[in-house]
């Protein structure tokens, strides 16, 4: 497989300083090696995130912050994801911080007229500058892409709703704020909690989603992975760590299923946060996940 890397260096999405580090951090790690052992790999390098003055954060809405700047990112990023599957390729992702997720989905939503979104992560992201109780925007961009939210994100690329809220699983989830609740109640969203998945067991899970991903005749598959979906004690470089999560062989027993289903065509992996990390356990931990999924990609 021909595989694009693109990078994300952003960190206006989470407004916590050094996720902007987590492309540079897996390329200093010899990311281009790992994947290199399996497929074709051309590294685009990264999409240009303007400055902007921390000051401002608040400047282009008074409940999203950094707005302007994350639009213009992710308009850029969803091109090159639409522009690298439209050549036959494997977008692959790497943040930076998950409000990239709108982008990525936007690009697979212009080349894909059916397909779901497999959003891996201790939080839903599902919320709204309505229901945001911090105005970060990393915590909207499957609500925004849903076509939920404020309408310059809704329509961010092209005009109308990216993902059917029926073709949307999110998996790990642990911390979610009572509009997001509110939301998985009115959409019927299939969310698949950590502590359901330790009752269930995580095969049971995966069986259940590829279940109803083969009744929806979907075709192909976006996964978009937080790192701290994983628990805490195992990612100490991220923003947003939340415990009771993942452990690190749920997470790849995931990650092995969903890529033997040959059905993942892009990626996103986020939230690494070089600055925040303990001698690059993190670092470390996200190469092995890696390496670890790109072996059964095809």
């Amino acid at each position: 497989m021909n595989i694009d890397v693109i990078g994300v260096p952003m960190f206006y999405g989470s407004d916590i300083e050094g996720v902007e580090f987590g492309p540079q951090k897996l390329r200093e790690k010899n990311i281009y090696g790992v994947l290199s052992k399996y497929h074709k790999i051309y590294d685009l390098g990264d999409v240009n995130v303007p400055e902007e003055n921390v000051s401002n954060k608040f400047f282009y809405h008074p409940k999203m912050k950094y707005l302007k700047p994350i639009i213009e990112v992710n308009t850029d990023l969803a091109d090159k994801v639409y522009t690298s599957l439209n050549s036959g390729k494997f977008p692959l992702v790497l943040g930076g911080d998950h409000s990239l997720g709108l982008g990525s989905i936007s690009g697979v939503s212009k080349y894909y007229k059916d397909f779901a979104v497999i959003w891996v992560d201790a939080h839903g992201d599902i919320n709204s500058y309505l229901t945001s109780p911090s105005g970060n925007v990393h915590g909207m961009p499957l609500a925004a892409a849903m076509g939920i939210g404020y309408e310059d994100l809704t329509n961010l690329y092209f005009h109308g709703t990216k993902i059917k809220p029926q073709n949307v699983f999110i998996i790990g989830a642990r911390d979610l704020d009572a509009g997001e609740s509110d939301l998985i109640k009115e959409k019927k969203l299939d969310v698949y909690s950590t502590s359901r998945l330790h009752e269930d067991g995580i095969t049971s899970i995966i069986d259940d989603i590829l279940t109803k991903i083969n009744r929806l005749n979907i075709k192909a598959i976006h996964l978009s992975f937080d790192i701290d979906c994983i628990d805490s004690d195992y990612v100490p470089g991220t923003g947003t760590p939340v415990k009771n999560g993942m452990t690190v062989g749920e997470a790849k027993t995931l990650l092995k299923s969903l890529a033997e289903t040959n059905l993942i065509k892009s990626m996103d992996f986020v939230e690494l946060n070089p600055r925040l990390d303990k001698e690059d356990e993190t670092a470390d931990l996200c190469i092995d996940l890696i390496d670890w999924t790109f072996r059964y990609i095809k």
